[in-house]
């Protein structure tokens, strides 16, 4: 576990090994600390009432306020409660303890409770902050314990402080910049080596990706989605920005070659996050070179050479989602020191162990053990904040890339983008290969004659430019109405499509654009298994 405040960056990045097996022979970190967990809690790890496991955390002070026993299950029920019960509601229950403690003469206890309730305030301030129910319950409880007269509780459940604590001190703190680079910044990022700029938007991802608190995390699973929780909206919207810069990048090259050029460095960028353990980024740029707007780009795919397009399959079985994302989690689980993990997923795993464990267990207890998990999901993801990224940033470039990624893009836009660059041909290169000779752009009207006799119906077509030859725009307005007319007819078409969630990366065999899980989806043939974006 890296020590609370780590800001030291390692001397080495290391690279993602790739697992020998597909199953580890040993057990993983996070099974091992659920174990120690688990053994920790004692008696109340199978089980519990709520009563108990309130009792239980008073318990933990002695008669001084010094911890006797393991804070694990104070540092669980104290961040894992909303689970079962609101935090107002608890402290609420709290206030019931002490006010049977006075009736029955129990100094003693009242104090414990008292020194269980500033470890709340002392630990889990930020809650008071944020949770409007539970400052008014806390203030209900501050009352009581004035008006009978408790010097000493008043203060130990004194909050007036966390209104001057600086609670934002996590989102202002800042990764290490290099301001004494001064350097003229391109808005081409042209003059960027890749690992320059896989730096950068490492530096930008852990930015965005350390702002995530534990009470973001526990909010999603709450609610089931990150509406109203600003920080991991943020975090998503970086990613699909990447996306959509890694596209348009690609796009904006004029010609065949250069777009070629700008898809081989982000190929170099990728193996550069990789290395970096960046695997949340990894997942944007691939994801945006792997985007149909790209991946339908034929004339600029030649100019990939063979082993980029090795790499980017390399990539892409890592990222696969098949098998719930095997490939991944082995190559994350082998990565240590600095790593940012693919987001989505984790969330993913997260919402599956929340809807899989019930809350309760058959005899009303408390299941402690689904406490316990989630919570060491989610202490996980959170202790990666705590390792600083192996690599200083330059202020310009971290500004300028800020405002390259803040893009208003529609997918449609984006599509047309891409059909302006490559249109679409309807096959009318294929006949000009065939038929046009002497490469002039024209085919003649008995070339053309053949063409049309294999189809089952007959048409007239008006040779509008050139007496006797027929021209590429011609041919393709022809093969547009031909197909038109033979879809109209229903004459014998071969395919049966049904919608298809693809758990494996797949290409379109009409415009080669990229399948991939719920987020690309798409259509099979059920007979003979042939794909077609939407």
């Amino acid at each position: 576990k890296p020590s609370h405040g780590c800001r030291a960056a390692p001397k080495a990045r290391l690279e993602a090994k790739p697992a020998n097996s597909p199953f580890p022979s040993h057990p993983s970190l996070a099974q091992i600390t659920q174990f120690r967990m688990m053994v920790s809690v004692g008696h109340v790890a199978k089980g519990a009432s709520l009563d108990d496991l309130i009792d239980s955390c008073i318990q933990s002070f002695d008669a001084d306020g010094n911890l006797c026993r393991s804070n694990q299950l104070l540092q669980v029920m104290l961040t894992m409660h909303r689970i079962i019960i609101s935090s107002a509601e608890l402290l609420q229950k709290v206030i019931t303890l002490y006010k049977d403690a006075l009736a029955k003469n129990s100094p003693g206890l009242c104090l414990k409770i008292c020194y269980f309730v500033r470890y709340w305030i002392t630990e889990f301030w930020v809650m008071f902050k944020m949770d409007a129910s539970l400052t008014d319950t806390m203030e209900e409880f501050q009352e009581l314990v004035k008006a009978k007269g408790e010097e000493l509780h008043c203060r130990l459940i004194d909050t007036t402080q966390i209104n001057a604590r600086d609670w934002s001190r996590k989102l202002t703190q800042r990764i290490k910049s290099n301001t004494s680079k001064k350097r003229k910044v391109s808005l081409l990022f042209d003059h960027l080596e890749p690992e320059e700029l896989s730096e950068h938007l490492t530096y930008l991802e852990f930015k965005s990706f350390r702002r995530i608190s534990f009470s973001d995390y526990q909010n999603y699973l709450v609610n089931s989605c990150v509406k109203e929780n600003p920080t991991m909206e943020r975090s998503i919207a970086l990613c699909n920005g990447i996306s959509q810069w890694v596209q348009l990048m690609v796009l904006s090259r004029p010609t065949p070659q250069l777009r070629a050029e700008v898809f081989i460095k982000f190929i170099q960028v990728a193996q550069k996050l990789h290395q970096l353990q960046n695997f949340n980024t990894l997942m944007a740029v691939i994801g945006g070179l792997c985007h149909s707007s790209i991946s339908r780009l034929k004339e600029t795919s030649s100019h990939v050479p063979h082993e980029i397009n090795k790499v980017l399959g390399e990539m892409t079985e890592l990222l696969s989602s098949s098998r719930n994302y095997d490939n991944y989690r082995r190559a994350y689980g082998e990565c240590t020191d600095f790593k940012i993990p693919i987001l989505g997923v984790h969330l993913k795993d997260l919402i599956s162990l929340y809807e899989a464990m019930p809350d309760y267990l058959e005899d009303g207890k408390v299941n402690v053990h689904k406490l316990l998990a989630l919570y060491n999901h989610i202490s996980e993801l959170v202790q990666l904040q705590e390792v600083a990224p192996p690599l200083e940033a330059n202020k310009d470039l971290v500004h300028l890339l800020t405002l390259s990624l803040d893009l208003y893009y529609t997918e449609d836009e984006i599509y047309e983008l891409s059909y302006a660059r490559e249109p679409r041909n309807h096959r009318a290169p294929s006949v000009f290969k065939n038929y046009d000779h002497d490469q002039d752009g024209y085919i003649s009207q008995e070339e053309f004659e053949k063409i049309a006799a294999s189809f089952p119906f007959s048409f007239c077509v008006m040779d509008k430019d050139r007496e006797g030859l027929i021209s590429r725009d011609e041919i393709t307005a022809y093969f547009m109405r031909a197909s038109s007319i033979y879809s109209k007819l229903g004459l014998g078409f071969p395919h049966n499509f049904q919608e298809t969630t693809y758990l494996k990366p797949t290409f379109c065999d009409n415009c080669a654009g990229f399948l991939w899980g719920v987020i690309k989806q798409g259509y099979r043939c059920k007979g003979n298994k042939y794909s077609e974006s939407r």
